[in-house]
C-alpha cells in the first residue's frame, strides 16, 4: 500500500512511518518541522536526542535496506500539498500534520489562532487534495478524546441514537472541547464529516486518548531512530512529566485533587491501531469515529502509577498538588466506548507492564537533558489564575492516618 504520512517528523508521525515501512508499505513522510521551531520559541526540547529527518531517513535505509521518501513543506500550502498528493498517489494518508497543545493553544490570542490556521486550514488542504488527486484514498485523521469533554452521560463512538418530539436519528454525540486546541479537532471532524459526505470521501477518524512511551520495535534497532519524546508544559503529557520528575527528584506535580479521568494507550498500541484502521478503510462516503485508548486512570492514578514504579528502581517519589491551570471538572463521570479497535484485533499492552521499561529506564537514560523549569505549568486557561498553591504529601502516609 502506498502510504503518505503527514506530520512525519514527529512523535507518532515517525514511528509510524517506520512500522509500515517494516511491513512492506511504500512510505512517504511530510514535515515543516514546526514541533521542533516550537520548542525553540519555548526554551524546550525533547528529552530524546533525535537527530534530523533526513539523518534519521538515511539511518533507517542503512540498517534496514528501506526507503522512507520524505517532502519538506507546509499543508497549509495549497500548492505544495496537493502537487505531494498528486505526484505520490497515496492509498492511505495518516494526518498527524497539527499542533497537538491544549496549552500552546491557551498561551494569547496569536498563539490561539495560530493554531487554528495551522490545524483548520491545512486539513482542508488535505480534504481538496484528496477530492482532486486521489478521492478513493482513505483519510486516517488523528482526533482525540479531549473533543468529547466529560459529560455525565457515556461516551459512544462518534455517533448515537436520539430521540426527540418523538423522532429518532443517528447524529453526531455533542462535543464539549477543553481548549482552543481542542476546538480545531472539533471543527476538523465536521469538515472530514461534510467532505465524506458531499464528494464520496473515505475517513476514519481516530479520537485518541494519551499516548505513553518511548520504545518500539523499530526504535529499538538503534537510538538514531529515536522518536521524540516531550515532558514541558507545552507539549508534554502528565505521565511523561511525572515520569521525569520522579527522576529529577521533583515532587510530582498533580493538578488539583487528581481525580480528572482520561483514556490512555501505550505508543505500540496507537501503532496497531493505525494499522488495523489502514488495512479495514470504511466505504466511501463514510466518516467513521473509533475512540482509541486502552485503560482510563485519573491523574492521582498516573502519579501513583509512576511512584510505585519508581520506587522499583530504587527512586523515592513525592507527590505534590497545584492549583489547576486549567477549567475543567476535576471530579467527574467518564465511560467512553472503544469497542470498535478491540474488534479488528487491538492487542493491548497495558500501564503496569510497560512503564518501567518502556519509559522509565528510558528517561534515565537521558536525565542529563532535563531542562527542569520547564516542568512546572505557567500557562493558566483562567484570567488572572496564578499559581498560589503548592502542597507536598504523601499519599501512601497520608492514607494510613
Amino acid at each position: 500500500m502506498r502510504i503518505l504520512v503527514l506530520g512525519g517528523d514527529g512523535y507518532l508521525g515517525w514511528s509510524t512511518a517506520m512500522y509500515f515501512s517494516k511491513r512492506g508499505h511504500t512510505v512517504a513522510v511530510v514535515d515543516n518541522f514546526l514541533r521542533r521551531m516550537m520548542h525553540l520559541e519555548r526554551g524546550t526540547d525533547s528529552l530524546t536526542p533525535i537527530q534530523s529527518l533526513r539523518a534519521r531517513v538515511e539511518a533507517w535505509k542503512e540498517i534496514t535496506q528501506l526507503d522512507i521518501e520524505s517532502f519538506v513543506g507546509d499543508v497549509q500550502d495549497w500548492h505544495f500539498i496537493s502537487r505531494v498528493i498528486r505526484d505520490f498517489k497515496p492509498e492511505t494518508i495518516i494526518h498527524y500534520g497539527e499542533i497537538p497543545s491544549a496549552p500552546y493553544s491557551m498561551i494569547d490570542v496569536h498563539h490561539a489562532v495560530h493554531v487554528h490556521e495551522n490545524n483548520v486550514n491545512g486539513t482542508l488542504n488535505v480534504l481538496f487534495a484528496m477530492k482532486e488527486f486521489a478521492p478513493d484514498a482513505h483519510l486516517v485523521k488523528l482526533g482525540t478524546m479531549g473533543e468529547y469533554g466529560t459529560p455525565n452521560v457515556d461516551i459512544p463512538e462518534g455517533y448515537f441514537e436520539v430521540e426527540f418530539r418523538g423522532r429518532k436519528d443517528v447524529l453526531p454525540f455533542p462535543r464539549q472541547p477543553g481548549s482552543f486546541y481542542h476546538l480545531t479537532k472539533v471543527h476538523d471532524s465536521n469538515n472530514i464529516m461534510f467532505a465524506c459526505k458531499v464528494w464520496g470521501l473515505r475517513a476514519t477518524d481516530l479520537n485518541q486518548g494519551v499516548v505513553y512511551g518511548i520504545d518500539t520495535d523499530e526504535i529499538k534497532l538503534d537510538d538514531r531512530l529515536l522518536t521524540r519524546f516531550d515532558y514541558d508544559e507545552s507539549f508534554g503529557t502528565a505521565l511523561n512529566r511525572f515520569c521525569v520528575q520522579a527522576v529529577a527528584g521533583i515532587p510530582l506535580t498533580v493538578f488539583g485533587k487528581g481525580q480528572q479521568t482520561r483514556g490512555y494507550l501505550d505508543i505500540r498500541d496507537t501503532l496497531q491501531c493505525v494499522e488495523l484502521t489502514t488495512l479495514n478503510a470504511p466505504a466511501p462516503g463514510r466518516m467513521r469515529v473509533f475512540n482509541q485508548w486502552v485503560e482510563h486512570f485519573s491523574v492521582l492514578d498516573l502519579a501513583l502509577h509512576v511512584k510505585h514504579a519508581a520506587k522499583q528502581l530504587g527512586i523515592d517519589v513525592k507527590i505534590a498538588h497545584y492549583q489547576n491551570p486549567r477549567v475543567e471538572m476535576e471530579e467527574h463521570y467518564y465511560n467512553p466506548d472503544h469497542k470498535e479497535l478491540f474488534d479488528l484485533g487491538l492487542k493491548p499492552h497495558l500501564l503496569n507492564e510497560t512503564l518501567v521499561e518502556s519509559v522509565i529506564k528510558r528517561v534515565i537514560q537521558h536525565k542529563d537533558r532535563i531542562v527542569e523549569d520547564s516542568i512546572v505549568p505557567r500557562i493558566y486557561w483562567k484570567r488572572g489564575a496564578t499559581e498560589e498553591y503548592t502542597e507536598i504529601l504523601d499519599y501512601e502516609e497520608n492514607n494510613k492516618k
